[in-house]
């Protein structure tokens, strides 16, 4: 066996992202769309900038506690379906691991293998860990993959706080007079900031993932400073 043979392969995946990634790109996209819609649509129906900030403010509170509590219930519902399977899959292996070999073995003659072959690797699979085989190949379940109620939460509510605090401090800062605008061309910038940083993080577009991100982010913005400016009231 050659030095080059011997040496080790490592690849870089990101499955393992997504569950924390998937939290802080909704959270932070929420934050930033729901609290500049919210700052445009109050701007837009004539309020003063002290009412918009501090709308705002219980916008982000609001919304950061709504996104946690949110996101907690979600993913735990997805834990609790994945546990009750695993539960299942470990008494129905007590119960008759040969018809569970076979369960096995079957997927993996679907998949391509020869029958022999695939029998083969069902015996030895099960012989490592039969659980952890039946998870990842008949459940798909897998580590990477497995819900996770408490992180979601957090960095859903962290990320909408982020996002929100951006839109917020340009209200804070910027002149009355122009207040609707310099909160509406921000937002825009973040959210293209944040689509293509999302983007680059999970292996896709950069481009794309801005463009998408933009796109409907401008669509909520325009649609509240339309109802804020037909009602003439906060909304």
């Amino acid at each position: 066996m050659t030095s080059a043979t011997r040496r080790l392969h490592f690849e870089r995946h990101r499955t393992d992202r997504i569950g924390w990634l998937r939290a802080a790109v909704l959270g932070a996209n929420d934050g930033i769309v729901s609290t500049a819609s919210l700052v445009v649509g109050v701007a837009a129906a004539q309020s003063s900038q002290s009412t918009i900030v501090m709308t705002a403010v219980a916008g982000l509170v609001a919304g950061a506690m709504s996104m946690a509590a949110g996101e907690y219930v979600s993913v735990h519902s997805q834990a609790d379906t994945e546990k009750a399977d695993l539960d299942r899959e470990r008494a129905e292996l007590a119960a008759d691991p040969a018809a569970e070999a076979r369960e096995l073995t079957a997927i993996y003659v679907d998949r391509g293998l020869t029958p022999e072959l695939a029998q083969q690797v069902s015996e030895q699979l099960m012989a490592h860990d039969a659980l952890g085989a039946h998870a990842r190949d008949e459940l798909h379940v897998s580590s990477a993959l497995a819900a996770r109620p408490v992180q979601a939460a957090i960095t859903s509510a962290a990320a909408f706080a982020v996002g929100a605090a951006l839109p917020l401090a340009v209200a804070a800062v910027a002149p009355m007079a122009s207040l609707l605008y310099w909160v509406a061309g921000t937002a825009l910038v973040f959210l293209a900031v944040l689509g293509a940083v999302a983007a680059r993080t999970g292996g896709a577009g950069m481009a794309v993932g801005a463009w998408r991100v933009t796109f409907w982010g401008a669509l909520a913005m325009a649609i509240t400073a339309g109802v804020g400016t037909l009602f003439g009231a906060p909304v």
